[in-house]
């Protein structure tokens, strides 16, 4: 047995966000030592005026305070996104508020935004070299009444750390979030937030549910479209809790992620794709867990994927094989890139 897979049994072993906080604190110990590997060619994207070596990317959401974002490049991710983030400070919802569900390949949380703040983020990130392609993905506080407030002081803060920079609005742990996808409210936000940013800002991106009906899809897409919003990520944790669920946690409160979300969300990335009719990028994200997966989605319609829960379960082997796997389906079905296979089923 390797020691890579001692290592992920004893983190089984704990609780889940115990193991999750032991595993950023190996990550940052690691950080010197890791390195990726060469990328196949066919994998190497460029979006935004970004260079991906690939389009597998991290989750928000694992890195919640950007401790350890080179250690997550290192581990072969074309990119990392950090946070949620959120103005000030706060501790999240109570704990246990993590529950795996292994007989699904799933996760429950009910994070709650728990964040260390603009300010703590901001130091971290002024410390590092600049290296790799970085989100960061930006929340709001529980008790803030002007959420648009909340984002553009996030925003203004972190925009000169960040190679883009995601809005939050899909999060369905925090009371009233969800409610800010609303047209009207969405559009003034990100007004609010493209002011703060200013001239030479990196790209901005908006972060969307899966449960979602489709007249409201369209009217995100229009408000995208209208914004100049230079992507969508498809898609947050969902509240449904599909037919099936073998879990002993199905029943907790929460988003729930992983396998269990890799179709409806690929769904949703469809019709957005058909929606936006390819003018702005999507980002696929829910359920990936194997490069069959990634290039579903990126058929679908995604120009990046980015996947989380499946490291519970997986491991940080599972990045290398991702990327192996899709490279190899790309050049089966004659793809010289994977700017070619976007959209190729939509």
């Amino acid at each position: 047995m390797s020691i890579g897979s001692i290592a992920m049994r004893a983190l089984r072993c704990l609780d889940a966000e115990d193991a999750h906080r032991a595993a950023i604190l190996a990550l940052r110990a690691a950080a010197p030592v890791l390195r990726g590997g060469g990328d196949d060619p066919v994998l190497a994207t460029r979006l935004w005026g970004l260079d991906f070596p690939n389009p597998v990317g991290l989750a928000a959401g694992f890195d919640k305070h950007a401790e350890a974002p080179d250690a997550l490049l290192g581990l072969g991710f074309g990119s990392v996104e950090i946070g949620s983030v959120t103005p000030r400070p706060q501790p999240g919802n109570p704990r246990p508020r993590v529950f795996r569900l292994p007989e699904d390949s799933a996760v429950i949380n009910r994070y709650g935004f728990n964040s260390e703040g603009i300010d703590a983020v901001a130091a971290r990130l002024a410390r590092r070299a600049r290296r790799g392609v970085l989100g960061v993905n930006l929340g709001k506080n529980k008790e803030t009444v002007d959420a648009a407030d909340d984002y553009a002081r996030g925003a203004a803060a972190l925009a000169r750390f960040a190679d883009y920079m995601v809005v939050n609005v899909s999060s369905p742990n925090t009371p009233g979030l969800r409610a800010l996808q609303d047209r009207a409210a969405l559009d003034g936000l990100l007004a609010r937030v493209q002011e703060a940013m200013g001239a030479g800002a990196p790209p901005l991106l908006v972060k969307i549910a899966p449960d979602m009906a489709r007249e409201d899809l369209a009217d995100i897409a229009e408000v995208a479209l209208a914004r100049g919003l230079a992507g969508i990520i498809v898609s947050n944790t969902t509240i449904a809790r599909p037919p099936g669920l073998r879990g002993a946690a199905r029943g907790e409160a929460g988003g729930l992620s992983g396998r269990p979300l890799l179709g409806p969300s690929t769904e949703v990335l469809r019709e957005m794709r058909r929606l936006t009719g390819g003018r702005i990028a999507l980002v696929g994200v829910g359920g990936i867990a194997s490069g069959a997966d990634a290039y579903a989605k990126i058929r679908a319609g995604a120009s990046l994927v980015q996947l989380y829960t499946a490291l519970v379960y997986e491991g940080p082997g599972l990045v290398a094989r991702i990327r192996r796997e899709l490279a190899a389906l790309l050049r089966r079905d004659g793809f010289a890139s994977v700017a070619q296979a976007v959209g190729a089923d939509a």
